[in-house]
């Protein structure tokens, strides 16, 4: 038998324990879910990437650009990525800008994992 003292106090260790557990997420998690979800969408609209890749890069410049988010860190990944995109387009799909898109998808893909084409 524990002396009362600590009995109370491993008590409530537990039950903090388990409402931490049930928090809900902190708002920056589902704000970037939600914007991550938007990006998404805009990236699988448009012509068929890996039939018309200039095409696409086209049609995702200014979608990508009016998406707004205050994740300092997921805005500058669409930023890159709609610019990687906008350079794509202006020069044809030329090797410096097709690298560019790979590094921009794939900086997006670690803020908002699986969302990049």
């Amino acid at each position: 038998m524990l002396p009362r003292g600590r009995g109370a106090l491993g008590v409530a260790a537990l039950a903090a324990a388990a409402v931490a557990g049930c928090a809900p997420a902190p708002a920056t998690t589902s704000a970037r879910a939600v914007t991550c979800a938007q990006v998404g969408a805009v990236l699988s609209d448009g012509p068929d990437p890996s039939a018309d890749p200039v095409g696409y890069a086209e049609a995702q410049v200014r979608p990508l650009g009016q998406i707004a988010t205050s994740d300092s860190a997921l805005r500058h990944a669409i930023g890159d990525l709609s610019a990687a995109y906008q350079e794509y387009f202006s020069t044809g799909g030329g090797g410096a800008a097709a690298e560019a898109v790979s590094r921009a998808e794939a900086a997006l893909d670690a803020v908002c994992p699986g969302t990049a084409p």
